[in-house]
């Protein structure tokens, strides 16, 4: 499995656990920064490269990282074929993996402490879709998909010196 992380300021120190957590597993990782949590970067351009990798198929699945995982979620979401779930607790990384086939895990490094992070990520990439009827919804979710987005990629520009991926 080839995995792609990114994350903002505000999630910096949770990555430095979740990459040691992968290396562990033996997880092939993208690690794209930031690289620092001294450096205010904006979390859209982190979010925009690691959901197109996913969307692509150029990694598995993704990982973001800011402060609640929240503006992460929003931003990654916005690609066709992502799947973003924010996750707090182990049950909710179970069940966006079995019934939503999440490919883009969102993590709080300010709510959520390493410990619990760290278990949340283990269910996450050890729960496997199911399938069966809750291909239904995913399906729906691919029409709904079809209907309101298009292919065009993001192309942004730094602005004041910002740090991007």
């Amino acid at each position: 499995m080839k995995i792609m992380i990114g994350n903002d300021h505000g999630g910096y120190q949770l990555k430095k656990s979740v990459l040691d957590f992968l290396k562990e597993k033996g997880v092939e990782v993208v690690d794209i920064g930031s690289h620092s949590s001294d450096t205010i970067v904006r979390y859209p351009y982190y979010a925009s490269r690691v959901a197109q990798a996913v969307s692509s198929g150029e990694v598995d699945r993704g990982i973001l990282i800011c402060s609640t995982g929240i503006g992460m979620s929003v931003a990654a979401n916005r690609y066709k074929r992502v799947r973003a779930s924010v996750c707090t607790d182990p049950y909710m990384a179970k069940m966006t993996r079995a019934h939503n086939n999440s490919n883009l895990l969102c993590l709080g490094g300010r709510i959520t402490g390493d410990m619990l992070a760290l278990e949340i990520l283990g269910v996450w990439l050890d729960t496997e879709y199911e399938g069966g009827r809750h291909k239904i919804s995913l399906g729906l979710v691919q029409e709904l998909e079809e209907a309101v987005s298009s292919e065009n990629v993001w192309e942004w520009t730094p602005v004041d010196g910002e740090v991007t991926p």
